[in-house]
């Protein structure tokens, strides 16, 4: 048996999704074209702020939260996730796909890189 370390999935994640910058997540944000999704736990949030206009979905919910009944979310628009570096966003992207989302994005570096690219944290 051979058991896959949480980069390797990491990495497959990497090749079949789609990865933006932080500066292009802020333009898609500025443009209306996307909805900002934040996978990071509550404490972390707490912790370090949040993103201005984002929508909380702790990762480990996501597939149970993300569904058509939620008045937050424009699914004509695409889902851009973050996280706080990148690889937690990478699996929930890939996992959306999976589920049959078309537009799906992540930030590359997550919430680490958006914080110094202009995203309003509060």
């Amino acid at each position: 048996m051979t058991i896959k370390s949480s980069m390797s999935l990491v990495e497959e994640a990497l090749k079949e999704i789609k990865t933006i910058s932080s500066t292009e997540a802020l333009q898609l944000c500025k443009e209306n074209k996307c909805n900002l999704i934040d996978l990071r736990e509550k404490s972390e949030i707490q912790t370090y702020g949040e993103v201005e206009n984002s929508i909380h979905m702790p990762r480990g919910l996501l597939e149970f939260h993300i569904n058509n009944e939620r008045p937050d979310l424009d699914f004509n628009k695409e889902l851009v996730l973050f996280c706080a570096a990148g690889a937690r966003s990478a699996l929930a992207a890939k996992t959306l796909k999976e589920m049959g989302f078309e537009k799906v994005s992540h930030i590359d570096g997550g919430f680490s890189s958006m914080k110094d690219k202009g995203f309003k944290i509060i």
